[in-house]
């Protein structure tokens, strides 16, 4: 699967849903976190699409569309490391409640 992040200030949040509500974007894997979240010093919110290629280069193209560019590979990976850790931490945290 391939993947594209997008960092998206706070004032433009309602842009992200203009491109989710797309059927070929919205079929794909969408996470969002809060730059905080991340421990990111931005007032940014975080859109990681994760799918076919047809949809993350759909995502792409809309996102470009309302003036919101694709993340640089090394900025993305950096990123998407910490959405999976937190990701991870959520599941051992989980484990230990239903053991």
């Amino acid at each position: 699967m391939v993947y594209a992040i997008f960092e998206v200030n706070k004032e433009d949040a309602g842009k992200i849903d203009e491109v989710l509500k797309d059927d070929i974007v919205s079929r794909q894997s969408i996470t969002t976190r809060d730059g905080k979240s991340l421990d990111v010093n931005k007032d940014v919110i975080y859109v990681k699409i994760e799918g076919s290629e047809e949809g993350v280069k759909r995502a792409e193209d809309l996102f470009g569309k309302v003036g919101i560019k694709k993340m640089e590979k090394e900025d993305a990976e950096r990123i998407n490391e910490k959405i999976k850790s937190q990701d991870d931490s959520a599941a051992v945290g989980m484990g230990m409640i239903f053991g």
